[in-house]
C-alpha cells in the first residue's frame, strides 16, 4: 500500500498505493453470516501509512481508509446476498478515536486536504451503497466515537449507542484542535441527522461529547441499548433493516481481482488505461483504451467474465489512475482525457449495461462509473477532453466531455493519417445514470441557463456528430482544424501551465457545480474549501496552533483576530 523507500511522515515525497485486498488488510476484518456481513475496524498501532505516530484507540490515517474503501467495493461486488452491513469495532470500550492527529501535525497541507477528500467520497460510498444498492448499514458504537469515528458512524443509515455510561458521540475538533470536522460531520449533523442549531452548536464545542438519551433526544443517534441486551438488539435491527432491502437472495457475487499495472518514471500502463505524465507541461494524458470485440450478449457471459468485463474493468483502472494522480503527482496540474477504440465496440457495452440496468452487476457497474466519474468532478486538477481521429467518445465514456473544464474536438482529420474524422455519440446514459454531486447530469449542468439545448440535445441520441454538429450543439468548447490542431493544444497547456495552481483550483470548483445545493455539494465546497483555509492558519497548525500543542499539556495559543 505505501512504498517503503519513502515510508516517512506525511509532509515527504511519497507513494501511495490504492490497491489492496482481504488478505492484506492490517485494520479491518469482513465477516459474512447470508445476509448480514460485520465490517469491524480493528486498526493495528503499528501499521502506519508514515513514520511518527500510533494509531491508538482506533485512530485511523489515509492506510486504514484505503482498507475501507476496498472493504465497501467488495461487499457490493463480491457479496450481493449481503443486505445489511454491521459496521463495528473490534476494541473493547472503544469505538474509534477518529483522524489521528499526530499524522495531521506533521502532515503536508496538500496531504491533509486530500486525506479529507478522500474519507469524504468513501463514506459517501457506504451511503450510495444504502440507497442505490440496497445494502443497508447499522453502525453500533460500543465506546467513544469522536471526530472521525462520530463521522464514520454517520454515515450509516442506524447509529446503535451502547448505554453503559462510557459510550458516547463527540465532535470535539473545535475546541481541541482549532479546525473542522474533515469527512462531512457538520453538515450530516444539521442537515442529514436534522439536529436543532442550538443543539448542533452546543455538541460540536462540547469536548466529552453526548451520551445516553440526550443522544437520542437531539437525534444525534438512532438508539440507546443496555450492554447486556447489545448483542441480541443488534441481530434484531440488522434482520429488520434487511427485509426492506433491495438485494438479490440468492446471486453470486463477483471477486475483484488485483489491478494489474506497469509503473515508469512517467506513467502507469493497465489493460484499458493508460497515463502519461510530461514533467516539463506539468500534464497528464489519461486515455482509455477498448477492447477489440463487441460486448457478450448474454447476462450469463458477462457474470462469468467477472471483473474481466471491460465496463468494470476499466472503471477501475481509471478509479486507480485518478487517485494517484491526486496523492503521488501533486505537482501535475492538468488532466488531457483521451479514448481510443471504436465507437460500435462502445456502443454494444453502453446498450448492454442500460437494458440490464436492473441486474444487481450492472447496477453496481454503473454506480461505480458514477462514484469514478464525481471523483473526475471533484479531483483540483484542470481537465481537458481531446477528441482526436481514432476517438471514441459514445454514451458513458462521452460523460468525460462534460466531466471536464473544456473540450476540444478536431475538425476533420490530421495530415497523413488515413482514419476518419472523429465524431462523438450520445446515448441514454448521458441524460439520467450519472449524476454530479449537485443531483443534475452533466448535461443538465451544462446547460443550466438553455433548456432548450438539453432538449435539443436529447433528439441527437445515436447519431454519430462531427465536429461540427457537436459544436452547434454546445457538446464542445472548440474545433480547431488539421492546420491549427496541435498549436491548438500545445499553447493551451503551456498556458495553463502558467497559471496559479491555487487560483485555478479555487476557480475550478466554483465553476463546476451550478445549480442545486445538495448534502455533498456542502460537503465538498462548503467544507473542503473552509478546511482548506482552516489547515493553514497559525491558530491551528503553527508550533504555538492547536495541533501541535494537542496532547503536550500545554495550552495552544491563539491569534484572536476574527477574518
Amino acid at each position: 500500500m505505501l512504498n517503503p523507500v519513502n515510508n516517512t511522515h506525511p509532509s515527504a515525497d511519497i507513494t501511495l498505493d490504492f490497491r489492496t485486498q482481504p488478505e492484506s488488510y492490517h485494520h479491518w476484518k469482513i465477516h459474512c453470516d447470508g445476509p448480514v456481513a460485520e465490517l469491524i475496524m480493528n486498526v493495528a498501532e503499528d501499521q502506519t501509512a508514515f513514520e511518527g505516530y500510533q494509531l491508538k484507540l482506533n485512530s485511523y490515517d489515509i492506510g486504514v481508509d484505503i482498507e475501507l474503501y476496498d472493504a465497501i467495493q467488495r461487499l457490493r461486488f463480491e457479496h450481493p446476498e449481503v443486505k445489511t452491513v454491521v459496521l463495528r469495532s473490534g476494541k473493547d470500550n472503544i469505538f474509534c478515536a477518529g483522524a489521528n492527529i499526530r499524522m495531521l501535525s506533521t502532515a503536508s497541507h496538500g496531504h491533509k486536504v486530500n486525506f479529507c477528500k478522500f474519507t469524504n467520497e468513501t463514506r459517501n460510498s457506504i451511503e450510495d451503497a444504502s440507497q442505490y444498492s440496497g445494502q443497508k448499514y447499522l453502525c453500533v458504537i460500543n465506546g467513544v466515537a469522536a471526530g472521525g469515528g462520530y463521522e464514520l458512524a454517520l454515515a450509516n443509515d442506524y447509529i446503535m449507542l451502547m448505554d453503559d455510561g462510557n459510550a458516547a458521540v463527540s465532535l470535539p475538533e473545535v475546541p481541541l484542535l482549532a479546525v473542522l470536522p474533515g469527512t462531512g460531520g457538520l453538515t450530516r449533523v444539521v442537515d442529514k441527522r436534522k439536529v436543532r442549531r442550538d443543539h448542533a452548536d452546543i455538541f460540536c464545542t462540547l469536548e466529552e461529547g453526548i451520551k445516553g438519551q440526550r443522544a437520542v433526544d437531539w437525534r444525534l443517534i438512532d438508539e440507546i441499548v443496555p450492554r447486556s441486551k447489545f448483542e441480541e438488539r443488534i441481530k434484531e435491527k440488522a434482520e429488520e433493516l434487511g427485509a426492506a432491502s433491495t438485494r438479490p437472495d440468492n446471486a453470486k457475487g463477483i471477486l475483484l481481482n488485483p489491478i494489474e499495472r506497469t509503473e515508469t518514471d512517467n506513467g502507469l500502463t493497465y489493460q484499458y488505461v493508460t497515463l502519461q505524465i510530461d514533467r516539463k507541461l506539468k500534464n497528464a494524458t489519461l486515455t482509455i483504451n477498448t477492447p477489440n470485440t463487441p460486448c457478450p450478449v448474454s447476462l450469463d457471459e458477462v457474470l462469468n467474465l467477472g471483473d474481466t468485463f471491460w465496463p468494470l474493468a476499466m472503471v477501475r483502472e481509471l478509479d486507480d489512475a485518478i487517485l494517484h494522480l491526486r496523492f503521488n503527482e501533486t505537482s501535475i496540474g492538468t488532466i488531457n482525457y483521451k479514448s481510443s477504440g471504436k465507437h460500435e465496440i462502445v456502443k454494444s457495452y453502453d446498450q448492454f449495461l442500460l437494458q440490464h440496468r436492473d441486474n444487481w452487476l450492472i447496477n453496481e457497474i454503473l454506480l461505480y462509473w458514477k462514484r469514478t466519474l464525481k471523483r473526475i468532478d471533484l479531483t483540483s486538477r484542470t481537465g481537458f477532453a481531446l477528441v482526436e481521429q481514432g476517438s471514441c467518445f459514445t454514451g458513458f465514456l462521452a460523460e468525460l466531455l462534460f466531466a471536464t473544464d473544456r473540450t476540444y474536438m478536431l475538425e476533420g482529420q490530421l495530415e497523413g493519417i488515413d482514419i476518419p474524422a472523429p465524431t462523438i455519440c450520445l446515448t441514454e446514459s448521458n441524460f439520467a445514470p450519472f449524476p454530479m454531486s449537485n443531483g443534475l447530469t452533466r448535461l443538465q449542468t451544462r446547460f443550466l441557463g438553455e433548456p432548450e439545448s438539453l432538449q435539443d440535445a436529447k433528439q441527437l441520441i445515436g447519431n454519430d456528430l462531427d465536429a461540427q454538429m457537436a459544436m452547434n450543439a454546445g457538446l464542445v468548447t472548440f474545433i480547431p482544424d488539421d492546420l491549427d490542431w496541435e498549436d491548438e493544444i500545445r499553447i493551451l497547456d503551456e498556458e495553463r501551465a502558467s497559471y496559479s495552481p491555487d487560483a485555478l483550483t479555487g476557480m475550478e470548483a466554483n465553476l463546476r457545480f451550478a445549480g442545486p445545493e445538495t448534502l455533498e455539494t456542502k460537503i465538498f465546497g462548503r467544507l473542503t474549501a473552509w478546511q482548506n483555509w482552516i489547515f493553514q492558519r497559525p491558530n491551528a497548525v503553527s508550533d504555538k496552533g492547536a495541533l501541535k500543542k494537542y496532547g503536550t499539556g500545554s495550552r495552544p495559543e491563539y491569534d484572536n483576530k476574527r477574518v
